[in-house]
C-alpha cells in the first residue's frame, strides 16, 4: 500500500476502522449466544419432583437451557391462603430441590401464576373463583357440566374482575410467597387468551375501554413487582391486533385489547407465542421498546424457524434493537410427567425418523435445543 495516494490510504484506514467498530452489526451469532434459551412447563406434582430434577440435570443443562418458567398456580402449600391450595401440592422442601438444581446449573427460575384470565378450564372452575366467587368478572355465565367450544356464552376461560377492590390483596399474597420460595427475580403472570374483560354486566368494568382495563391490570401487577425490584413477564397475544394481522382470536386479540401495547411499561417482558407459523411479531414488540422472547410448542419447524429468526434479528439490527430480541422458549401444555414420558420414549426409540414426523413438544425440544438435530 506504500505506493497508493495519501487520500486513498486515509479512506482505507477509515473503512478498516468502521469494519472493526461496527463488525457486530453483521457478525453471525450462534444459538448459545441468545440470552434466553427457555423452557416452560407445569411444575411437577409432588411425587414427580425427583424425576423432574433429574431431567433438569441430565437434559435441560447439557442442551443449554438457561430459563425455566414453571406454571405453579395452586400447586404449592401456600401459607398466606391455604384455602387456595390444590389437594396435592408441592412443599417448601420440594421447591428447594428445584431451586438447588437451577442454582447449580445457572438456570433462571420464573414461577407463573395465571392472573386475570384462565380462572377456569372446560367444566372446572379454578380455585380462586371457587373460593372467592365475588371476584368473577362474569358470574352470570355458568360453568357447564359438559363443556363444548364454541358455545353461546363465548366461554373459553373465566377471568377475575381487575377492578374488584379485594382481588389484588389475595393474588399478590400468592405472588409474593411464590417469588420468595423460588428465590426468583422474575414472575410470569400469564394473561393470555383473555376473552372475558370489561363485561357489560360487570358493575365495575361494564362500558370501560377493554384496552385500558388490560393495560391497567398489567401495570398494577408490574408496579407491585417493581417495588420489590422484580420483573413481570406476560404472554403477548392480547397485545397483537388479530384482525389487521390476520392472526386471529387465539394468538392475537379480537376484542380490542391490542391497543394496550402503547399503555403498559416498557420493562415488561413479552413472551410472544405462535404455534402454527413463526410469525414475525417479535419485530413489532422490539420496535415498541419491549424485550421479547419467541415461543413455540409442538411443531418442530416452527420452533426451529423462531430460533433462526431470533439469531437473524440479533445479527442484523442496530445495537439498540438487538438487545431486545432476547431469545426463544419452548412451551409445554401438559403435566410434567406426561412430557417426560413422551420425551423418554422418543429419545429411546429405534424408529426415530418416523417419530420425527409426529408433532409433539418433545420433538420440538430436541430439534430446537440439540444443535446437531436442528441443522
Amino acid at each position: 500500500m506504500k505506493n497508493l495516494p495519501s487520500k486513498t490510504l486515509v479512506f482505507c484506514a477509515i473503512l478498516l476502522i468502521q469494519l472493526v467498530v461496527f463488525r457486530g452489526w453483521s457478525q453471525q451469532i450462534s444459538f448459545t449466544d441468545l440470552p434466553v434459551r427457555g423452557f416452560a412447563i407445569a411444575a411437577p406434582q409432588k411425587d414427580g419432583v425427583d424425576r423432574f430434577v433429574k431431567f433438569m440435570d441430565d437434559e435441560l443443562t447439557p442442551r443449554g437451557v438457561n430459563v425455566l418458567v414453571l406454571r405453579v398456580d395452586f400447586n404449592y402449600a401456600y401459607e398466606s391462603h391455604p384455602e387456595l391450595r390444590n389437594e396435592e401440592v408441592l412443599s417448601k422442601s420440594d421447591v428447594k430441590k428445584i431451586v438447588s438444581s437451577a442454582s447449580r446449573h445457572g438456570i433462571k427460575l420464573v414461577p407463573q401464576i395465571n392472573l386475570l384470565g384462565h380462572q377456569s378450564w372446560a367444566s372446572s372452575l379454578g380455585n380462586l373463583l371457587k373460593e372467592y366467587p365475588e371476584f368473577d368478572e362474569t358470574p352470570h355465565v355458568a360453568i357447564p357440566e359438559n363443556y363444548e367450544w364454541p358455545n353461546e356464552d363465548g366461554l373459553y376461560c373465566k377471568s377475575y374482575c381487575p377492578l374488584h377492590p379485594e382481588v389484588h390483596g389475595v393474588v399478590f399474597d400468592l405472588v409474593d410467597e411464590i417469588l420468595t420460595v423460588f428465590e426468583a427475580d422474575d414472575f410470569h403472570a400469564g394473561m393470555d387468551e383473555v376473552f372475558y374483560i370489561g363485561d357489560d354486566q360487570c358493575p365495575r368494568c361494564g362500558g370501560r375501554d377493554k384496552a385500558e382495563l388490560f393495560a391497567g391490570e398489567v401495570s398494577k401487577i408490574r408496579n407491585h413487582l417493581k417495588m420489590q425490584d422484580k420483573r413481570l413477564w406476560i404472554w403477548g397475544d392480547r397485545l397483537i391486533d388479530g384482525k389487521t394481522t390476520g392472526i386471529g382470536m387465539w394468538e392475537a386479540s379480537m376484542n380490542n385489547t391490542h391497543r394496550a401495547i402503547d399503555m403498559i411499561p416498557k420493562d415488561v417482558v413479552i413472551c410472544d407465542w405462535h404455534y402454527e407459523r413463526p410469525d414475525q411479531t417479535p419485530v413489532m414488540f422490539a420496535m415498541k421498546g419491549f424485550d421479547v422472547i419467541s415461543c413455540s410448542w409442538r411443531k418442530p419447524e416452527v420452533g426451529v424457524g423462531q430460533k433462526e429468526d431470533m439469531i437473524r434479528y440479533r445479527t442484523h439490527q442496530t445495537r439498540e434493537m438487538r438487545e431486545r430480541f432476547k431469545g426463544v422458549m419452548l412451551t409445554v401444555w401438559s403435566g410434567a410427567d406426561a412430557f417426560l414420558d413422551g420425551f423418554e420414549s422418543y429419545v429411546q426409540a429405534d424408529n426415530k425418523e418416523k417419530m420425527d414426523e409426529v408433532e409433539e413438544p418433545w420433538v420440538t425440544f430436541v430439534r430446537m435445543f440439540d444443535e446437531k438435530a436442528s441443522k
